[in-house]
């Protein structure tokens, strides 16, 4: 049986992927609904679309580092290694490299709070390409009204 402080680091996993999703859902959907209606042009609106998209996942990014830094502030769920005196800036780089699979390895997660790690991981690739779907069929739309 695990540890109770890895029961809590799992639970604080679910909940901000969970967190991000619904973030990257909603903002799609009002990006979809509201404002893409609201925009002439095809050019400013895909130009929007990916200023919004990137916009979406530094919110998911900093969710992410959030909970890094909570988990790290409380104690007793691990430590990053690598930093001599941890901030919550240096949480969101590290949720940067993670997010987006990059990992340059400078900050070295320990203990429990791995898991948001690996977890992140897969959560970023998974919203990095349903943009990517996104863009790719928004454009698609767009291309194929023009004749194109």
């Amino acid at each position: 049986m695990l540890p109770l402080n890895y029961w809590i680091v799992v639970a604080c996993t679910a909940f901000v992927v969970v967190a991000a999703v619904t973030v990257h859902y909603e903002g799609l959907r009002i990006m979809s609904d509201k404002i893409r209606p609201a925009i002439g042009g095809e050019r400013p609106m895909i130009v929007l679309e990916i200023l919004w998209l990137m916009l979406l996942h530094i919110t998911e990014i900093w969710l992410f580092a959030f909970t890094y830094y909570a988990l790290i502030s409380v104690g007793g769920f691990g430590q990053f290694d690598g930093v001599a005196v941890l901030g919550f800036l240096d949480c969101v780089y590290f949720s940067a490299t993670v997010f987006t699979t990059l990992g340059f390895g400078d900050i070295v997660p320990s203990g429990p709070i791995r898991f948001v790690t690996g977890t992140e991981a897969v959560a970023g690739l998974t919203l990095i390409t349903w943009s990517a779907s996104y863009t790719f069929i928004e454009m698609g739309k767009t291309w194929h009204e023009r004749g194109e």
